[in-house]
């Protein structure tokens, strides 16, 4: 019934396995690394690969990952409680060996689990063939039968003149002696410390809180942090091909406080409870890392930073996922030396949101254009997206930063819809090529538009402006298409048309950073659309996207997380002003802390 059962370390080490077919197994297990574990989509602990479904199970304390597999058709009820029995089973057998040894003893070590795999294989399914099959009853056997026709006329108002009545009727609790005592008390120690602080200046409390809060402004240090956005201090880059970054700074005693007030609120309640040397012990035993995480610790914190995100424009349902892979990541994990839950899953939260940002695979422009032109073809790039994201105002952008690496460029415009459309993109050629006249490159024009007129055919024309960029040694070809609505099917058929018979190295698609829950809309049928429509076995999806409107959002950055986590493909360019050169690189780290800054 099962495929296979993996064991393995998060460093790749496979401690045990069992395979129930010859096929290999290990391109599904990979394809499970990179597209959820590496990706931080690992909330619901199920994947499905080719005609494989996998469920996996994370041991945050040991760095375990188990996984099974199984056939898609099938449906057995009985794994997840199975893959629970094995981990548990696993990690008792081997917990010395696992605790002790490190590395090495994994790479050194034995684990023969066959037989213990066998017994709870066995036991589960016997267990499932045990459980009787559910019959529907008939309705002889149903409480509906027994029930007369006068039992079930309700007289109007008789329910509700009922239920009044017994309220009225019902005595009013008293409450219990305990908590009335419980409450003198209460008062009671609130005017004795009341009375000492008078007294003294200072309770012994607040002298232990003073001190607490020097040794953590000692022991935080004076690392800097980035979190606030400015557009004003920006990174230049050494090479021509290199684009500004966004950068972020903050000031050190905010963070610092941040900090200080985070550690106080998770750890004032343990002190409160004694006195002396016993309030002492009780905060450091709560502030020591002695206990593992449990879903209960961190569902408070999680709630707060799910409506964070959320409030930072992070769609919704992305950052219910974000959260809940974070749980996952964080369960059974034995917090660290005067660390607090908050800060240990905020810390875990933004090391997940930076490598969500972080690009999956290369995407260097200047090199593939170079690639390009050793096989004597231009390089084409496609751009598409909803309607007034500022397509054609990015490309005439993206179109200046060629130009400024010395690449010639052809613009295809392949909007045919839109009235103005190519009379904007001729405006903007024109005023490209006085930035860099033909004087001074040879006589050549480093940027061309390719029109046709409006009401043609946008496959046709992108054909021809690619042949035409061939004959005439232009390096680029830029296609700037119509804009269109994600649900529009004749307009979709129409872009996934273009891409398939065209088939460029790049396709861009262009959206705005001011929106939250429907760029992941966009996204989602945009690419569905292009794989529907498409014709090819294999259909060319969405590589990249162009973040526009950036500088309009202050730290409300979270469709660049939204973005990039529903198609797992880069942020390429980011679009911040009104100039040719206001063309950005996006910074994973500093837009990460604008993210989480409260």
């Amino acid at each position: 019934m099962l495929d296979f059962f993996s064991i393995f370390s998060k460093g790749g080490i496979v401690l045990w396995c069992f395979q129930g077919v010859s096929s290999p197994f290990s391109g599904t297990v990979n394809a499970l690394i990179r597209s959820v574990i590496l990706q931080e989509r690992g909330g619901n602990n199920s994947f499905t690969h080719e005609a494989l479904t996998l469920k996996y199970k994370l041991d945050n304390e040991f760095e375990l990952l188990f996984v099974v597999g199984y056939q898609k058709i099938l449906t057995l009820t009985y794994v997840d409680k199975f893959i629970d029995d094995i981990h548990m089973q696993f990690r008792d057998k081997y917990r010395n060996q696992l605790q002790q040894q490190g590395v090495m003893g994994l790479l050194n070590g034995s684990f023969d689990f066959s037989d213990d795999f066998s017994g709870l294989l066995r036991t589960a399914e016997e267990r499932t063939k045990g459980k009787a099959a559910s019959v529907m009853k008939t309705f002889e056997q149903s409480d509906k039968s027994k029930k007369t026709v006068k039992s079930m006329i309700e007289i109007r108002g008789e329910k509700g003149k009922e239920s009044k009545k017994n309220k009225k009727d019902a005595p009013v609790p008293e409450a219990p002696a305990t908590e009335k005592k419980t409450e003198v008390q209460v008062k009671a120690s609130v005017t004795v410390a009341a009375g000492v602080a008078n007294q003294n200046g200072l309770t012994q409390e607040e002298i232990i809180q003073r001190n607490r809060e020097e040794f953590f402004r000692k022991k935080l240090g004076k690392e800097k942090k980035e979190s606030d956005l400015s557009f004003q201090n920006l990174c230049f880059g050494s090479m021509a091909g290199d684009l500004k970054t966004v950068d972020y700074e903050s000031s050190e005693e905010e963070e610092e406080e941040e900090e200080e007030e985070e550690v106080i609120q998770e750890t004032s309640h343990v002190s409160v409870k004694k006195r002396g040397f016993g309030g002492m012990f009780g905060m450091l035993k709560g502030l020591v890392g002695s206990k593992s995480l449990t879903p209960q610790d961190m569902e408070p914190v999680l709630d707060k930073m799910k409506d964070h995100l959320i409030a930072k424009n992070v769609a919704a349902d992305i950052a219910v996922r974000l959260c809940g892979s974070v749980a996952k990541k964080l369960e059974g994990k034995v917090m660290g030396t005067f660390s607090t839950v908050t800060s240990t899953v905020k810390q875990a939260l933004q090391d997940s949101l930076v490598q969500i940002l972080q690009p999956k695979r290369r995407v260097d422009i200047l090199r593939d254009i170079i690639e390009a032109q050793k096989l004597r073809h231009p390089f084409v790039v496609t751009f598409c997206g909803v309607n007034g994201v500022g397509k054609s105002t990015n490309l005439a952008k993206i179109t200046f930063w060629l130009m400024e690496n010395g690449f010639r460029v052809l613009i295809a415009a392949c909007d045919t819809f839109r009235a103005g459309a190519v009379e904007q993109l001729r405006t903007h050629t024109r005023r490209l090529n006085t930035l860099h006249p033909p004087e001074e490159h040879n006589g050549q024009s480093m940027v061309q538009l390719f029109e046709r007129g409006y009401g043609k055919d946008a496959a046709g024309i992108a054909m021809e402006a690619i042949a035409f960029a061939r004959n005439q040694s232009f390096d680029v070809v830029l296609v700037d298409t119509a804009g269109r609505m994600q649900d529009n099917t004749p307009l979709m058929t129409a872009l996934a048309k273009l891409i398939a018979i065209n088939m460029p190295d790049l396709v861009l698609f262009v959206g705005e950073a001011l929106v939250g829950n429907e760029a992941v809309d966009q996204l989602v049928k945009f690419n569905q659309a292009l794989a529907d429509h498409s014709m090819a076995e294999k259909p060319r999806l969405i590589d990249g996207i162009v973040l526009t409107k950036f500088d309009t959002i202050d730290d409300k950055v979270g469709a660049a997380i939204s973005m990039t986590y529903i198609t797992g493909q880069p942020i390429v360019f980011v679009g911040t002003g009104q100039t040719y050169n206001d063309l950005r690189s996006l910074n994973a780290k500093a837009v990460v802390s604008a993210l989480m800054k409260a």
